[in-house]
């Protein structure tokens, strides 16, 4: 028997059967949810660095690109300088795989924190150091080869670590000292890990301009070093002490302390509705449930200062002050008592 026979007859035996009944609707096809989040990734994004509550941080990059812009006057007649980009946080891995087979970067150990550092140049930030150290006038064109770097690339990069290493240690000095120390450099950055590369960080990028050309530095920080100087980068500079003038400080309190200030003593305070207001009349007596006893509420601006008791000196109503009024704890209008 040939196959085309045995599957004639299999056909005709499925045609014999009896139709089945309809049956109720399937349920649409459901895929499978995705699963939610780790609950440790979730923590972890919660612990991240605000850099809003950290306003010392900017002050420290700004003194950084200060200070490298001052070393780089020493090295070449052309004017370089160096200015502060941005700042952000992120992923370890994240930020360097931005700059994947296009940066040398510098391993710093900071000893006294207990931790590492991350220092980058970028591709273009090289190019332009090297013009720059070799007396360029920026005529050229600017050089686009993604080649490998040369050796006297990496040892101009290497340089420029060590006077940015210096520079570290006077800008940090503002909220913790500690020395700098160049542990190694590497090109492939899979190599310049100084932690996991899930753990948080903050980065900074700071822009070189040369020649009518320029490059990028950028910094990265792990939130595990910066978390102990939190409450060190949380401060506000408010300058050196020393600089202050006495005189200049005695004036501005004397002339503070002549202010004019407008006080109000509020016996007691009722609440009306509008149509309440509306149907007040002239002569209409309002009666108030304060007594002689009742302590009045002493304001200036508007602003709760004092809870007094009133009397009588020399024929003249007065007020004798008790005590402070704490808005926080007796709210922002101070019932009378």
């Amino acid at each position: 028997m040939d196959e085309t026979q045995t599957s004639d007859r299999t056909d005709q035996a499925f045609d014999a059967l009896p139709e089945a009944a309809p049956g109720p609707e399937l349920p649409p096809f459901v895929t499978a949810t995705k699963p939610a989040a780790d609950i440790r990734a979730r923590i972890q994004e919660a612990g991240g660095l605000s850099l809003d509550r950290l306003p010392m941080l900017h002050v420290v990059f700004d003194r950084l690109a200060t200070a490298c812009s001052d070393a780089a006057k020493h090295l070449a007649a052309s004017p370089t300088f160096y200015s502060l980009n941005g700042v952000e946080s992120g992923r370890f891995g994240e930020f360097l795989d931005a700059y994947d087979a296009n940066a040398v970067v510098g391993i710093f150990q900071a000893p006294d924190w207990d931790g590492h550092v991350l220092v980058g140049l970028d591709r273009d930030f090289i190019y332009t150091m090297v013009e720059v150290l070799f007396g360029s006038d920026g005529s050229e064109p600017p050089v686009e080869d993604e080649r490998t770097f040369s050796a006297i690339e990496l040892r101009i990069a290497q340089m420029v670590f060590e006077q940015v290493g210096k520079a570290l240690e006077s800008s940090f000095g503002l909220v913790s000292r500690t020395a700098f120390r160049l542990e190694r450099t590497e090109t492939r950055m899979e190599f310049a890990v100084i932690g996991r590369r899930s753990n948080k960080a903050v980065q900074a990028k700071f822009l070189l301009q040369a020649l009518n050309r320029g490059g990028e530095m950028f910094l990265i920080i792990p939130q595990t070093v910066l978390n102990p100087l939190r409450p060190a980068l949380g401060k506000v500079l408010t300058g050196e002490s020393a600089a202050r003038d006495p005189r200049w400080a005695e004036q501005i309190a004397a002339e503070v302390q002549k202010t004019t200030v407008r006080l109000r003593a509020v016996l007691e305070e009722r609440h009306l509705t509008l149509g309440e207001i509306a149907g007040l009349k002239v002569g209409q007596v309002i009666g108030l449930d304060a007594t002689p006893a009742t302590r009045i509420k002493l304001e200036g601006n508007d602003r709760p200062l004092f809870w007094c008791r009133a009397g009588q000196s020399q024929g003249a109503y007065v007020l004798r002050v008790e005590d402070a009024i704490n808005p926080e704890k007796e709210g922002g209008h101070g019932l009378a008592g």
